[in-house]
């Protein structure tokens, strides 16, 4: 589904072509989007990507599409992966904080999301924090969810638009039946319609993910 088609679907809903309603469309379609992406998190929204750790620094920069993170490990020559544990940012704090001396760092064994704009006050973007400090440049890859575009930059279509079309329609018909105040009966109607596409997609993304986290659990047995 695209854009065009989606903005004439909610209008054809709700019967609503009013100037100011259209102009608010692709907010609606945004809160809808985030809704979703909040309530449902898809493997297919996953990435890997591989970075480096350089030699007495604790921060790696996230990618800017990074939400969270499911692991992060350091890549040797052989190639073999050494994952991280993943911990708290106030016990990587800690723990560096009483190994900050050079003959204290080594290689990273610990990882943490950690928000450097809350402890820095500058919007640094998304950051990693590992420990002990690095003693040398490391080659690392990181698994993470990522936010995915949005249909209102995307407009030939995008992954939740061609696969939860029914969740984001009704989605919209939420927000579009907010913003015109519209009967609570109609309101209703659309938050069922949108949580029983909400646990359908539910159902479909567990049993995928049980089925992927079988597999790849198997698979990590074997590196360290």
């Amino acid at each position: 589904m695209t854009l065009a088609e989606l903005k004439t679907l909610i209008q054809s809903y709700v019967e609503n072509d009013e100037t100011t309603f259209v102009a608010t469309l692709d907010d609606m379609i945004l809160n809808a989007e985030e809704r979703i992406f909040e309530l449902i998190q898809f493997d297919y929204f996953r990435k890997n990507v591989t970075g480096n750790l350089t030699t007495a620094n604790t921060y790696l920069t996230a990618p800017s599409d990074f939400v969270m993170s499911f692991s992060l490990a350091i890549i040797d020559t052989i190639p073999e992966y050494h994952y991280l544990d993943k911990k708290h940012a106030t016990f990587m704090r800690e723990y560096n904080r009483d190994t900050i001396a050079e003959s204290q760092r080594g290689k990273p064994l610990y990882y943490a999301d950690f928000d450097k704009e809350l402890s820095t006050g500058t919007d640094n973007g998304s950051t990693l924090i590992v420990a002990p400090i690095p003693d040398r440049d490391y080659t690392v890859e990181l698994h993470y969810l990522y936010k995915p575009i949005s249909l209102t930059s995307q407009t030939a279509g995008t992954w939740i638009s061609k696969n939860a079309r029914n969740a984001l329609l009704y989605g919209c018909l939420i927000e579009a039946s907010t913003f015109m105040k519209s009967e609570p009966e109609m309101q209703v109607l659309y938050e069922s319609r949108f949580g029983q596409e909400v646990q359908r997609l539910k159902n479909l993304a567990e049993a995928r993910g049980r089925r992927d986290e079988y597999r790849y659990d198997s698979i990590r047995t074997n590196v360290t």
